[in-house]
């Protein structure tokens, strides 16, 4: 044995993984794709969840009862800071106005006034609904709240 043949076996570069050439190659006949069925033909692509001959999970567990999620009603919250922030003393501000001050609003955005800081300006405000604090608050300077 020389010093040179050491790390004959390290290469820098790993050889790709030649399959079907052969049965001596360890990756002939079949390719490492079994024999029939699914996986072994060209452009195989199980479905997420496929698990062969048995009944997925998801049609073996119960469907049954009742959620009231999907029928609650959602609202953008928008506090009295950012109205007081930006719009001046006696302005009215409804979704159009929002939208204008930088709000995105999607076409079915229900939008909640909050009373989370201090409001001195007289504004008119309308939203599809308002905190007990928040009504308090603009009533107190002197605006009007209108439900929409």
């Amino acid at each position: 044995m020389n010093i040179t043949d050491v790390n004959n076996s390290v290469k820098a570069h790993k050889d790709r993984k030649r399959r079907g050439r052969g049965a001596a190659s360890g990756l002939g006949k079949t390719s490492g794709h079994g024999q029939k069925g699914m996986g072994a033909r060209s452009g195989a692509n199980y479905l997420k969840g496929f698990v062969g001959g048995q009944e997925p999970l998801r049609q073996r567990l119960p469907k049954r009862g009742f959620n009231n999620a999907e029928f609650r009603t959602e609202y953008l919250p928008i506090n009295l800071a950012f109205l007081s922030e930006k719009f001046e003393n006696g302005a009215t501000v409804g979704l159009e106005e929002l939208a204008g001050a930088g709000i995105t609003l999607r076409r079915n955005d229900k939008v909640k006034i909050l009373g989370n800081g201090e409001l001195e300006k007289k504004l008119t405000v309308k939203a599809h609904a308002f905190s007990k604090s928040a009504q308090e608050k603009i009533e107190k300077a002197g605006g009007t709240v209108e439900v929409l």
